[in-house]
């Protein structure tokens, strides 16, 4: 009888020393808060308007630049001439009026198959 009574003992002392330590392990966890959620909004494109590609002055099958009008302001607009090829980064030269130096990889006239413009608010 008394080999039963401490098999027994054993059992739960096991149980309460695996609880104990799947406690202590639970214990130690610190989650930072943080936040969750979704949300729609209605997104439109911006109108792309008189656009003028610049040619180089000395070899004119080169773009030396785009400019053009954007329809609303943006704070990010970058353009593609070549559907392979690099994005050129722009600048706000004032209002929505935006410029873009296609020099640096240069673009030829005979390359540029699309006008990409990319522009965020």
């Amino acid at each position: 009888m008394f080999k039963f009574r401490s098999s027994k003992m054993f059992v739960v002392l096991m149980v309460l020393v695996f609880a104990t330590a799947a406690f202590a392990f639970a214990a130690t966890n610190t989650v930072p808060a943080s936040y969750a959620g979704e949300g729609a909004s209605a997104t439109s494109g911006y109108n792309v308007t008189n656009v003028v590609y610049n040619l180089n002055a000395t070899t004119a099958s080169n773009i030396d630049s785009v400019t053009f009008t954007l329809n609303a302001a943006a704070s990010n607009v970058k353009i593609r001439l070549v559907t392979t090829g690099s994005y050129y980064a722009c600048t706000n030269t004032s209002g929505f009026n935006w410029s873009c130096a296609t020099t640096a990889p240069q673009v030829t006239v005979s390359a540029a198959d699309e006008l990409r413009v990319i522009a965020t608010q």
